[in-house]
């Protein structure tokens, strides 16, 4: 189903990749010496990218229809990603005890809980609580970072963005849940951030199908992010090196 999630958008943004492709150099070179790669490979490089896994915890891809289908894609990117040294990161969408939801918290958790009464909603994602682990089918391994975040995009109060820079990194590919709640708000975000986000619409999950189309037609309306799926993403990184040992 997410295939067809992707639509015009992500058909548009293929074809546009295909024609940059057909060029004699894959790299674009503005006149002050500034490289722009115009390939998915170009950019899957893993001295230029990172994939963010982002919340494929516990108590969220349990409410997905298609969470195993998901996993999996999520887990050959995972595979693709490591097997050539490309850094990961995975987000964690935690909730704070209740003493501190303030407002926004509050009416967050009433919408998602469906309360009325903001003394009625819980506490879902406390930082140990079962539910905010990351699903044991995609664990993170000693070299990855793990950031716990409260707002939906993942760059917004996270340390994300200065790791990235740290590493010297330009680019993210985005896979994980969900679509249109918290993977389109990093995509954009990702851009006012100085990097370029390609998100793997196959391995997306979503909780509204309608929603998710929206936010793929919108990111291709834009044309900032890369839309691209899973299979591309693991032939692009395949025909990458692994950086050599210092």
């Amino acid at each position: 189903m997410i295939d067809s999630l992707a639509g015009t958008a992500y058909l548009s943004c293929q074809r546009r990749q295909a024609r940059m492709q057909r060029g004699i150099s894959r790299m674009i070179t503005s006149h002050s010496g500034i490289e722009l790669p115009s390939t998915l490979e170009e950019w899957c490089d893993p001295r230029r990218m990172a994939l963010v896994v982002y919340d494929m915890q516990v108590g969220i891809v349990r409410q997905i229809k298609n969470a195993d289908a998901i996993v999996e894609k999520v887990g050959a990117a995972l595979e693709a990603a490591r097997s050539v040294g490309m850094r990961v990161a995975y987000m964690r969408h935690v909730s704070l005890p209740l003493a501190w939801m303030g407002r926004t918290q509050l009416r967050t958790a009433m919408a998602w809980q469906r309360q009325r009464d903001p003394d009625a909603v819980s506490a879902w994602f406390l930082r140990d609580a079962p539910a905010s682990q990351i699903v044991p089918e995609l664990a993170p391994r000693a070299e990855d970072a793990v950031f716990d975040k409260l707002t939906m995009s993942a760059f917004d109060a996270t340390p994300l963005a200065y790791a990235l820079r740290d590493c010297g990194l330009s680019a993210v590919a985005l896979a994980g849940i969900a679509l249109e709640i918290g993977i389109e708000p990093t995509a954009r975000q990702a851009t006012d951030h100085g990097f370029v986000a390609a998100v793997l619409a196959d391995a997306c999950g979503f909780g509204n199908a309608a929603a998710a189309e929206r936010s793929l037609a919108t990111l291709g309306f834009i044309g900032e992010a890369i839309v691209t799926d899973t299979a591309s993403f693991v032939d692009a990184v395949s025909r990458r090196e692994a950086p050599s040992a210092a």
